[in-house]
C-alpha cells in the first residue's frame, strides 16, 4: 500500500506510478515548505519592520522584499551551477591537453639497450647484491635469545628461592627444637630447685 500525495493521511490501493507519484509528492512537499518559509520570512519582516511603516503599505513591502530575495537566490543557486559545470568542463579541457609525447629512440640507442640487457641478464641475486651475505636479520635470534634468557633468569631465581624457603625451614626446625631443649632444661632445673 502506497500514500497518496494528493491526501497526505490518505492510503492509495493502487501501485501504479510509483514513482511518479513519489516524485510529485516530493515537489508539492517542496512547495508547502516554500510557502511556509515565505510565510516565516513575512512575519519576521512585518514585526521588524512594524515600527516604521505604517499598517497600509507593511504588507506589500515585506512581499515585495522577500520575493526579490527568492529571485537573488536562485540566480545564486544557477550561477554557482553554471561555475561548477565551467570549472569540470576547463579540468576535462586541461586533461585532454596534457599528451604524453612519446620518447624518440634511435636505433642505436635500442640496439645498447638490448646488449646491455644481454649481458647483465644472467646475473644472479648473489653477484648482484654481494652485500646481502655480509648482513643478516638479526632480529629474530635476538628476540628467541632474548626470551630464552628470561626463562632461564626466572628459573634461576625460582630455584634459589625454593633453596631458601628449605634452608630457612631448616632453621625454623632447629630453633624449634633449640627452644624445646631449653625449655625442657628450663623445666628441669626447676624441678631441682623443688
Amino acid at each position: 500500500m502506497q500514500k497518496n500525495p494528493a491526501a497526505p493521511g490518505s492510503v492509495s490501493i493502487t501501485g501504479a506510478g510509483n514513482g511518479d507519484v513519489s516524485r510529485s509528492w516530493r515537489l508539492k512537499q517542496r512547495r508547502v515548505e516554500k510557502e511556509e518559509e515565505e510565510e516565516e520570512k513575512l512575519d519576521a519582516l512585518q514585526g521588524i519592520l512594524s515600527a516604521f511603516l505604517e499598517e497600509e503599505s507593511l504588507l506589500n513591502v515585506c512581499k515585495e522584499i522577500v520575493e526579490r530575495w527568492s529571485e537573488t537566490q536562485s540566480v545564486v543557486t544557477k550561477v554557482k551551477k553554471e561555475d561548477e559545470v565551467q570549472a569540470i568542463a576547463t579540468l576535462i579541457e586541461k586533461q585532454a591537453q596534457i599528451v604524453v609525447k612519446p620518447r624518440m629512440v634511435s636505433e642505436e640507442e635500442k640496439q645498447r639497450k638490448a646488449a646491455l640487457l644481454a649481458q647483465y641478464a644472467d646475473v644472479t641475486d648473489e653477484e648482484e647484491y654481494p652485500f646481502w651475505t655480509l648482513f643478516r636479520n638479526t632480529n629474530v635470534e635476538d628476540v628467541l635469545n632474548a626470551r630464552k634468557l628470561e626463562r632461564d633468569t626466572l628459573r634461576d631465581e625460582s630455584q634459589r628461592k625454593k633453596e631458601q624457603d628449605k634452608l630457612q625451614r631448616e632453621r625454623d626446625k632447629l630453633a624449634k627444637q633449640e627452644r624445646k631443649e631449653k625449655e625442657k632444661k628450663r623445666t628441669q632445673r626447676g624441678e631441682r630447685k623443688r
